[in-house]
């Protein structure tokens, strides 16, 4: 039976400080995706699941499973996408053409992705993702939720649970998205 993983982190711990401290890192990686990756493999046994990679389940399961599944799924891509804080930082090339088009500038993207970030009442994320015609779009989804589930591809996320920022940042939610965008490793991103 196929066993999932904690990730590798593509980073030291301390290296995305002072956006994401080392020691949120240590309890948010270390611990919180940790035990989901427990869950889902005690989940997995006798499930109809064993041998299905992590975008099969979260479109296909519910419960436990999905949400398990869901949040593995969501912090590999949230955690794989960053790098060393960096100041001006903005995408290029393609992907910086895509979100002029699709949002009017950079600028206007970053407003309303941190808009829907902060407006998302309880626990989620914030997407961005292109739909089948390669425009990019906004999403807002709860708890475990996955642009997936509604034919989209994921590109960017911001984690809006409250472990993702509370140690550095207490509970100024905004502050947090607003510090997020020094360390998105836009390679990473337009690759996706």
């Amino acid at each position: 039976m196929k066993k999932f993983e904690l990730m590798t982190l593509p980073y030291a711990p301390e290296v995305l400080e002072p956006v994401i401290s080392a020691q949120t890192l240590a309890f948010h990686h270390g611990k919180h995706l940790a035990a989901y990756v427990n869950n889902l493999n005690g989940l997995l046994d006798g499930s109809g699941f064993e041998n299905a990679t992590l975008e099969e389940i979260v479109c296909k399961a519910t419960g436990g499973i999905l949400n398990n599944a869901g949040q593995i799924l969501n912090h590999n891509l949230y955690f794989g996408q960053f790098a060393a804080p960096k100041a001006d930082n903005k995408p290029t090339g393609k992907l910086a053409e895509m979100i002029a088009r699709d949002f009017g500038s950079f600028e206007a993207f970053k407003e309303e992705f941190q808009k829907k970030g902060a407006t998302l009442f309880g626990s989620g994320w914030v997407w961005l993702s292109a739909d089948r015609d390669g425009k990019l779009v906004i999403t807002q989804e709860v708890n475990a939720a996955n642009p997936i589930q509604k034919g989209l591809k994921p590109l960017l996320t911001f984690d809006v649970w409250e472990h993702a920022y509370y140690l550095d940042y207490q509970n100024r939610r905004l502050d947090h998205l607003a510090a997020l965008w020094q360390i998105v490793d836009w390679s990473v991103i337009a690759a996706r």
